[in-house]
């Protein structure tokens, strides 16, 4: 991410905090933890990763639409938008 993304840091702080607790999931598994536990450990896992992703997405519309408003948007970063949009949301 360039200079014009403002949650950077909001970003990379939701990865750390994702990739201390997928950690601790791996040691759950190791350890012969119940399932149930550890289905419950991913879900969070996996809504976390769900915000992390909602965070660059939002980021990422701001900055393009700033860029869009000056003109500076060229077509190959709206296609490059759109798939990662239809990324996104399939």
């Amino acid at each position: 991410m360039g200079d014009h993304h403002q949650q950077t840091k909001t970003i990379t702080a939701q990865l750390a905090r994702t990739a201390g607790h997928v950690t601790s999931i791996k040691r759950m598994v190791e350890e012969g933890r119940p399932c149930p536990d550890i289905l419950i450990q991913l879900s969070a896992v996996r809504a976390a990763i769900e915000r992390a992703a909602r965070l660059v997405l939002e980021d990422h519309l701001d900055s393009c639409l700033r860029h869009a408003q000056t003109g500076e948007m060229t077509d190959q970063e709206w296609d490059h938008l759109k798939r990662a949009l239809d990324s996104f949301i399939s």
